[in-house]
């Protein structure tokens, strides 16, 4: 299972690896399996050379290119998530995750479930004490988001349903809930049932007007502290002599929008 504690210095059969080449940032990211190999355009190494070395070892292929073995992180295996849409992307996941509190223990709902990306951080952070309810409009979407939590062994700490969120949610006072959908002003109301008082709501859109649409019904809707953010990510090149940033960086992928759902007021009495 990928949450499996690494106490144990050393790899074992079953493992996720990450061989990752010396410089450069490509890597491969497999489970250890016992007469396996590896085979890459770098070379083939075979599992059974990789099992039973410590952590960050270094090994060459048969060509004698050299790779570090290393336990994948979290980011890593969402990069690698096997996609038919585009995924959120570990930068804005990892804020989402703070902003709307979630750790072992939390009731979370989202929608959609996409490939699974989201929903993979998610089942990760809860643990086994929370709980994930992820909704999808389509079939061909939520088979493929099953079959990437299953790869990980996180699919038991995910409750999916087939199911258009304009009808409401099933769930009622949940911790949190999450909307990557094109129109999440559209259901604000069905938002406000489902989560409990003073939960937490987020949403991902791609566009400035989608934004001042949710903001809007947000605050129509009795929602406070309503926030909106843009996470820009930019690398340097860790050379000593000449550091500087990166030729590329990952700038605008949406814009998050986060609040809180509060009780209405009634207007101060007229002096």
């Amino acid at each position: 299972m990928l949450q499996r504690p690494l106490r144990d210095p050393h790899t074992r059969p079953g493992d996720w690896v990450q061989l990752t080449q010396v410089q450069g940032r490509r890597f491969f990211l497999f489970r250890l399996t016992p007469g396996e190999q590896l085979h890459t355009h770098k070379g083939i190494i075979a599992h059974d050379a990789l099992i039973g070395i410590p952590w960050g070892s270094r090994v060459t292929t048969h060509l004698g290119v050299p790779f570090y073995v290393l336990p994948p992180s979290l980011s890593d295996i969402l990069r690698e998530t096997k996609r038919r849409t585009q995924i959120l992307f570990p930068k804005d996941i990892g804020y989402i995750l703070l902003r709307l509190s979630v750790g072992p223990g939390t009731h979370i709902i989202e929608a959609g479930t996409g490939s699974g990306a989201l929903t993979t951080a998610l089942a990760y952070a809860v643990g086994e004490q929370g709980r994930v309810y992820s909704y999808e409009r389509r079939p061909e979407m939520q088979a493929l988001a099953r079959q990437n939590l299953a790869l990980w062994g996180l699919e038991g700490r995910v409750t999916f349903h087939l199911h258009d969120i304009a009808e409401g949610f099933f769930e009622r006072g949940v911790d949190a809930l999450f909307l990557d959908v094109p129109t999440p002003e559209a259901y604000v109301a069905q938002v406000r049932a489902a989560l409990r008082p003073g939960g937490f709501f987020g949403a991902l859109v791609p566009t400035t007007n989608q934004v001042s649409r949710l903001v809007a019904a947000l605050a129509a809707a009795h929602f406070a502290f309503i926030e909106v953010a843009e996470i820009l990510l930019r690398f340097y090149k860790p050379v000593p002599e000449r550091l500087r940033p990166t030729d590329r960086m990952v700038a605008h992928t949406g814009y998050l929008i986060f609040a809180r759902p509060v009780e209405p007021t009634a207007p101060p009495e007229p002096q």
